[in-house]
Parts: structure tokens; C-alpha cells; sequence
């Protein structure tokens, strides 16, 4: 089939590479001129594991490619998906659906044929119908469906995601626009992958719902561990303990600085406004919002708490700075609330990442100081945090971290290392809930 994806983001690049290697023939658009140089050179310009293989290797096949002429790729095209960012509005909290309803005016001018517009994008109830509104005002003679098919991409994990997923979402208003998206997942068909049909309103407010709930448990787990830190108890032991409950399940039960990234932040918030608008407040995800932007500055009073209660003067050395490991993505990590909150505070911050760094520069402080290692950033430093749970910082040389530092002290707020083997090496420890 032939598949045009606007938005050659996160969202658009994973799934128009993957629908490639479905075998479709996938457009992927963009107004950003210097990004589609780049695709068409193979430069990938977001780091997402297996990505770059996937995206150069349907390009040489012919079922890839990449262009800012948004009328040339949607003309002939069974499917066109929209899925350009829809960032928090300034003021009011709401979904900036600005990107998504001028795809849609473009759209609906270059149709020809019997096309289905589907939106990709995160978006509030109600907007899909928002969609068609648009196209049959700027295109009265066109014959085409509009459809919401949500993503549930976990950045680090967005390609196993998309071809191994739990269950696809669908929201669909005619039985035309049904067999279309039936065709386009054919190959998950084929694998038994739950593909649940349901009207478009419904389809939209499943992915919010999604995102808040796993929101909600990550917050759970935060104000536990609190608790457990008050009453001598280990937030670990009970996130397993609840965890092995088959009604509640062990995944987002990690004790940590807060959530953050491209998705829960915003659309909590986003849901939490949409609620207000129709009279019908979620007020746990009001206050899983509030919980969650607090418990960041909090980070920073534990922070220096471990350093003796003052980090002025003091350098201390923070390993990890996006918001979660195996991406680059910088949006709404706890590190930007951690690190200026530091140096606030007076302290000296050395700061490493694997893929972060390139970003950080844009988001945090100057006086940042970046390095080359975990190693570099800890020389002669009074403390280390670990804010985000790479790899590369869970099998530290904890002799030679206590060694290379001046004050032996580790905060470690992923919660990765076991307490008394950090203290056996001569470091001063402290973690999440424990």
C-alpha cells in the first residue's frame, strides 16, 4: 500500500520505517528541509536503538524515502498519517493542536482518490472529528475516512513496540476506513496481535488513559518510597511484594526522581484539562501531576542533604541527563529541575551522558561542566548522583569512584546499586526508599 506519514519525528520516522519493513511504500514528510537532507544522506537525527539499520536499510529497498513536498507525497496515497508534535499550550494547558489541523487543510487539498487520514498524533477527544470537519470545508468533493490510531511507543524500545505490541488501537467510524487499517497491519494480523476496533472518541481517550495510569503507578511508588524511608522499610521489597498481585503488576513500580520525557508530562496534563472542559475532573491525575513536578525539587533537598546539608562550593558530579536510558531525549528529565537547582544552591556541576549531552547543552545551565566519562565527571568531586539508570553506570569500578572523588559520597536515585556493597568500597550511600 502506499503510506504517507506527515511528521518525520519520533513518532513519524519509527512508524513509517517500520510500516516499510511491513512492506508498504512509505513517504515520510517533514517542513524542516535540513532534517530530510539529512534522512535522504542516512544521518538519523534522534538516537533510538536499531533505528538507523532499519530506516537506511528500507531506503536502499525502495520503500522509504523522504521529502518536504507534502502535496507530491500525499497525492495517490491509501493511508496518510498525521503525526507532528502536539506540545502543551502556553497558558492554559491544553493540547497545541495547531500542527495537526493545518496537516489536515494540506491534506485534504493534495487528496486524490479515496483516502483515510488517520491521526498518529497524541490528541484531546473529539479532535479526529475536529479533522474531518477541516478537510470537508476545504475539500467538499472528497471522498475519504478519517481514523485515530494512537501509538504506544517506549523510546529505547519503539521498534520492538511497534512490531511486537500488546495490542493495537483503532478508532474508526466506517467499515472503508476498518478494512484499510486492517490492510496496513496485515503482518500483526498474521501474528495474533489484539487489534481492538473502536469509535474514534474512544480511541483517543485510550491513549491519555494509558498514559496517565502508568503515570499514576510511578507516582504511587515515589510517595511509598517516602514512606518507607520514614518508617525503616525497603520500597524495593515492596514493589515486589505488590508487583507479583497479577491485578496490579510489576512494571512501573521503580522508585525514582519523577517522570518526565515527551509523553506523561504533557499528556497527564492534557488529560487533566480535557476532564475540566467536559465537567468531569480527574482528580487523581491532578494530583499525580502536582506530586510529580514537586518530587523533582525534592531530588535536589536530598541532594543536599547527603552533602552534610550544603552543596555551596562543593562540585558534585551527576551521571545521567535524559529522562530515561537509551534515548537523547532531554524533555522534561528530572536533570532539568535537578542541576539548576544545584547550582542554585552554589554547587559545581560535572555532568555525563551517553547520548544526552549534545542536547543538555541547549537545556541547562552554562556553567555545566561536560565530560568525557562517569570517571571524568567524579575526579576529585565531594558527591555523585546518578539521575538516569544507563547501563554504562551500572557496573561502575566503585573502588576507583571512591578513589577518584574527594568526598566519597553517592546519591543514586535509580536505586541500582545494593547498599552495602556501595559502603563495603568506602562510599557514603544514599538511594530511593530505602
Amino acid at each position: 500500500m502506499k503510506v504517507t506519514m506527515i511528521g518525520a519525528g519520533y513518532v513519524g520516522l519509527v512508524s513509517g520505517a517500520c510500516f516499510a519493513d511491513f512492506g508498504h511504500e512509505v513517504t515520510c514528510v517533514d517542513t524542516v528541509a535540513s532534517k530530510i537532507e539529512a534522512l535522504n544522506r542516512g544521518e538519523i537525527p534522534i538516537y533510538e536503538p536499531g533505528l538507523d539499520v532499519l530506516v537506511n536499510g528500507n531506503r536502499f529497498a525502495g520503500r522509504l524515502s523522504f521529502t518536504t513536498d507534502l502535496a507530491e507525497a500525499v497525492k495517490g496515497a491509501e493511508a496518510v498519517f498525521i503525526a507532528v508534535g502536539t506540545p502543551t499550550r502556553r497558558g492554559d494547558g491544553h493540547a497545541d493542536l495547531s500542527y495537526v489541523y493545518a496537516a489536515a487543510e494540506e491534506i485534504a487539498k493534495a487528496m486524490t482518490g479515496y483516502t483515510v487520514v488517520v491521526t498518529k498524533s497524541t490528541v484531546p477527544v473529539g479532535t479526529a472529528d475536529e479533522v474531518e470537519a477541516i478537510i470537508r470545508r476545504v475539500r467538499p468533493d472528497a471522498d475519504f475516512s478519517v481514523a485515530s490510531n494512537p501509538e504506544f511507543l517506549r523510546e529505547g524500545a519503539a521498534i520492538d513496540d511497534f512490531k511486537r505490541p500488546d495490542r493495537v488501537v483503532v478508532g474508526a467510524e466506517d467499515e472503508r476506513a476498518r478494512d484499510v487499517m486492517r490492510a496496513i497491519y496485515r503482518p500483526l494480523f498474521l501474528n495474533e496481535t489484539p487489534i481492538l476496533f473502536t469509535s474514534r472518541r474512544t480511541s483517543e481517550l485510550i491513549k491519555y488513559a494509558a498514559n496517565a495510569f502508568l503515570a499514576t503507578k510511578i507516582t504511587f511508588i515515589n510517595e511509598i518510597a517516602d514512606l518507607c524511608e520514614k518508617a525503616g522499610a525497603n520500597v524495593q521489597d515492596v514493589a515486589r511484594g505488590i508487583g507479583l498481585d497479577g491485578r496490579i503488576g510489576k512494571k512501573f513500580l521503580h522508585a525514582g526522581p519523577g517522570y518526565g520525557g515527551s509523553c506523561f508530562p504533557k499528556d497527564t496534563v492534557a488529560l487533566v484539562r480535557t476532564a475540566q472542559q467536559f465537567g468531569a475532573p480527574v482528580r487523581i491525575v491532578e494530583t499525580v501531576v502536582e506530586v510529580n513536578t514537586r518530587r523533582k525539587l525534592q531530588m535536589v533537598d536530598k541532594i543536599v542533604a547527603a552533602c552534610g546539608g550544603s552543596v555551596a562550593g562543593k562540585t558534585v558530579a551527576v551521571l545521567g541527563l535524559t529522562f530515561k536510558p537509551e534515548t537523547d531525549d532531554m524533555r522534561d528529565a528530572p536533570s532539568l529541575d535537578i542541576v539548576p537547582g544545584l547550582i542554585e544552591k552554589g554547587a559545581i556541576v560535572r555532568a555525563h551522558d551517553p547520548q544526552g549531552m549534545k542536547e543538555a547543552r541547549h537545556m541547562l545551565p552554562q556553567a555545566v561542566v561536560y565530560c568525557d566519562g562517569p570517571y571524568e565527571a567524579m575526579e576529585s568531586a565531594d558527591a555523585v548522583v546518578i539521575v538516569t539508570e544507563w547501563n554504562a553506570y551500572r557496573a561502575l569500578d566503585l573502588k576507583r569512584a571512591a578513589q577518584t572523588m574527594k568526598t566519597p559520597i553517592m546519591i543514586d536515585l535509580r536505586n541500582i546499586y545494593d547498599p552495602a556493597d556501595v559502603s563495603r568500597h568506602g562510599l557514603t550511600y544514599t538511594s530511593i526508599g530505602r
